[in-house]
């Protein structure tokens, strides 16, 4: 079952790759070219000579921009599908759906949401370029930290559950979960990179573009996985699947 579900995954990725490429695409783009635009007005000010362009910017917007999302799409439905075959029928007793909806959440926060409150996305025309490495171990870091933090919360939760019950067990993970992170955006060193003058509202709506172009990635994998994964697992194991509904 775990090929069958394995090639859904990177079905499912397929498709979440192309539905966050129009939505990147349609409110992403125009920020980075906003951004962009800026960068050369300082340059024109300072009289320095653009940089060389090595990819036009067409290409960037368009192919560019769409064999990252569906790349990136691919890579992690077949990761998502792995976890699912792990996490069904142990964290909870919910349908295929349902626990691909949860973890696709879940990932979302774990990945893209909480990492964001400490290193938010930025334009590619922010920041130093001498500081790329380090940003980038930075935001992996964080990555990194609140995956293990999400995983930490999750096993108290089933630890505490049959003592304290799934709602407080629940509310117990989730208060270790947000100790966790706090530690470490408190240990963690800050990056403030954004060039005076910068127009503020088109940082704001680029962040916002970037958190919702992954936030149609993981809901198109989530829903759309789940609704494959339903088929396979009724296919394979149909009383598991039927004791998964009724419950």
């Amino acid at each position: 079952m775990a090929r069958s579900l394995l090639v859904r995954g990177l079905l499912a990725g397929l498709a979440a790759g192309l539905l966050a490429f129009a939505f990147a695409f349609a409110f992403g783009e125009p920020q980075v070219q906003h951004a962009i635009d800026f960068e050369d007005h300082l340059a024109l000010l300072r009289h320095e000579p653009p940089d060389p362009e090595l990819v036009s910017r067409g290409v960037q917007r368009t192919l560019g921009l769409l064999t990252g999302t569906v790349l990136t799409g691919i890579a992690l439905g077949g990761i998502f599908s792995l976890a699912f075959a792990w996490a069904y029928g142990r964290l909870t007793r919910f349908g295929p759906r349902a626990t691909a909806a949860l973890l696709a959440l879940g990932a979302y926060l774990a990945v893209t949401a909480v990492p964001a409150t400490k290193y938010p996305p930025n334009p590619p025309t922010i920041g130093n370029a001498g500081t790329i490495d380090r940003r980038t171990v930075l935001y992996f870091a964080m990555i990194a930290i609140s995956l293990l933090a999400f995983v930490a919360a999750v096993r108290l939760w089933r630890e505490l559950a049959p003592r304290m019950g799934s709602w407080n067990a629940a509310i117990a993970g989730g208060g270790a979960f947000l100790a966790l992170i706090a530690a470490a955006e408190l240990i963690l060193p800050g990056v403030h990179e954004t060039p005076g003058g910068f127009p503020a509202d088109v940082l704001w709506r680029f962040r916002i573009a970037s958190l919702g172009t992954n936030a149609t990635l993981w809901t198109a994998i989530g829903l759309g996985f789940g609704a494959l994964a339903e088929r396979v697992v009724a296919r394979h194991d149909p009383g598991r699947a039927a004791v998964a509904v009724e419950a």
